[in-house]
């Protein structure tokens, strides 16, 4: 349940990450002038992940519906929460996403680039896209185990229902509840599946960016 959803938004939200990652690292170093600095890379992953989640929550909106009720097809929750909701409550849960996801790049990408650039020193030639597939996975895993705690939070208030309490609470007091409720080991819940996932998707998603990439330069 849910993964018609996850497949149908996955390709767009991952094309509108890395065509605004790349264009804003290319304009602050080509037009200004910054290095090429753990900063840069930052600022690209946010402004990334901001314009992504554009993409990215409605897709979780219905993702997380659809697993919490298998009795409905992705097309009935989106009628029903056009109707219930109208087109806003696709972007429930939309700041406190961002909140968890700019976190999470900030620390990735990072880390993905420092990873990229040892294994670069020490080999003394360019990496291989799987090289820095590699490098993804284990950024993303990594990334994800930190940010499991904003997940838990995002994933309660997606899927409280209209006008309850838990839809109109914050990512900070979401995080005390469950913590109060279920103490430290309720904000992380479900971390070994989603490390799993997302070091499995990093190394998909950053295999094929660097390999794209190299074709392109290629043929540029």
């Amino acid at each position: 349940a849910g993964l018609g959803p996850a497949a149908v938004g996955s390709a767009p939200n991952a094309a509108v990450f890395f065509c605004t990652y790349d264009s804003v690292k290319r304009y602050a170093i080509g037009s200004l002038g910054y290095q090429d600095t753990a900063q840069v890379h930052m600022a690209a992953a946010t402004t990334g992940e901001v314009m992504a989640c554009l993409i990215r929550v409605p897709v979780e909106i219905v993702k997380q519906r659809r697993q919490a009720s298998a009795a409905n097809t992705s097309l009935e929750i989106v009628r029903s929460t056009l109707k219930t909701e109208g087109l806003r409550g696709f972007y429930r849960g939309y700041l406190t996403t961002v909140a968890r996801e700019i976190p999470f790049s900030l620390i990735q990408f990072p880390l993905w680039e420092f990873l990229k650039k040892q294994l670069a020193e020490t080999k003394g030639s360019a990496i291989k896209p799987w090289e820095a597939s590699l490098c993804g996975a284990i950024a993303g895993g990594f990334s994800a185990a930190v940010t499991t705690p904003l997940d838990v939070a995002k994933t309660r208030i997606m899927l409280a229902a209209a006008g309850s309490a838990d839809a109109k609470l914050n990512t900070i007091t979401v995080m005390q509840v469950v913590a109060k409720e279920k103490g430290i080991g309720g904000l992380f819940a479900g971390v070994t599946p989603r490390v799993t996932w997302i070091s499995i998707g990093g190394a998909v998603f950053f295999g094929v960016y660097e390999k794209a990439k190299s074709v392109l330069a290629e043929k540029v």
